[in-house]
């Protein structure tokens, strides 16, 4: 799995940091996405998979 993100899309709702804290966090300037780990261990893929579930904007892209 491979994580991308949309930044000019993002609109900063957070839910991507709720579901995997350790993969994504938010820009201290705008609230945007920031992808901490781009390639995922498998066991963070579900919390991974809530997170581009439940990103309001679609920003999350998953290449699997």
């Amino acid at each position: 799995m491979r994580i991308t993100v949309k930044v000019e899309r993002c609109c900063g709702a957070g839910q991507c940091v709720l579901s995997a804290p350790d993969v994504f966090d938010q820009n201290d300037d705008d609230g945007r996405v920031v992808v901490l780990v781009a390639e995922p261990a498998a066991d963070r893929h579900a919390d991974v998979r809530q997170a581009v579930k439940l990103c309001p904007a679609r920003a999350i892209v998953l290449d699997e």
